[in-house]
């Protein structure tokens, strides 16, 4: 690993490296990084702005949408100017001039188990801010298909929900948390409506979350899920355990 730094990066960084948790040990990991996030939508614009702003080396857009007027009650990351471009596209546009060290691959395209084979083997961490069961059991299942630990978080009104699943190590995935989610459309934003802010309460966790495993730092061991209220303002959390009975985890399906 590079532990040699600019001193624009120096300075850039000055306020991660001053923690002893982080250090330069912890700053060159973020730099060696590579984060695929599945979403740019109210979860991933916050949670790719850390990330880019982190200096977490390489990371991947993966979004098919284009930038709506009603969009922009929540995702920062963008402009009215952006309207009607690939939130892939103006996203990676946005976090280059945030940060121009780091290198952002836009992918405009459906999340769908072929594109996410053929991308997700590609980066070291997932993290999956969709809105629709489809996709997320989806994603989950590809990451633990090649072995990646998936960062999942979802609003929906003014509620939070927070897990890092790592298959890989012997961890549940998403359809242990939610045995009988299915394919079908639930009801989404545009239906139920989000409290804008709640979005990047929980895009930002989601980017601490990543922070955590990419550094190493304690308590990553299990798979704790938490949930907020904005509503009282309070977070709770509980531990997860792999589903013997899970279909993903019913014989070895993790490879290298």
């Amino acid at each position: 690993m590079d532990m040699n730094f600019s001193d624009h990066e120096l300075e850039r960084y000055s306020r991660h490296i001053l923690l002893p948790q982080v250090g330069a040990t912890g700053q060159a990991r973020l730099r060696a990084a590579s984060v695929l996030v599945i979403g740019a939508g109210g979860l991933g614009a916050p949670l790719l702005q850390q990330l880019a702003a982190s200096g977490i080396g390489h990371i991947g857009i993966m979004d098919y949408d284009r930038v709506d007027l009603s969009n922009l009650q929540r995702q920062v990351l963008y402009g009215t100017d952006d309207i009607g471009q690939f939130k892939a596209e103006a996203a990676a546009m946005r976090l280059r001039s945030l940060n121009p060290l780091v290198n952002v691959s836009p992918y405009a395209v459906h999340a769908t188990a072929e594109t996410l084979d053929t991308l997700v083997p590609h980066y070291d961490l997932v993290c999956d801010g969709t809105d629709n069961p489809a996709t997320r059991l989806a994603v989950s299942d590809a990451c633990v298909r090649h072995g990646r630990s998936l960062v999942s978080g979802a609003v929906q009104g003014f509620s939070g929900q927070l897990a890092v699943f790592r298959p890989q190590m012997g961890g549940p995935c998403y359809r242990c948390l939610f045995p009988e989610a299915s394919e079908t459309e639930a009801p989404n934003c545009g239906m139920s409506g989000v409290l804008g802010a709640a979005t990047g309460v929980m895009g930002s966790l989601m980017a601490v979350e990543v922070m955590r495993e990419v550094i190493g730092l304690d308590g990553t061991d299990q798979t704790r899920v938490s949930l907020w209220d904005a509503l009282s303002g309070k977070m709770d959390s509980f531990v997860l355990k792999r589903d013997p009975n899970c279909p993903m985890h019913s014989h070895d399906r993790v490879s290298a």
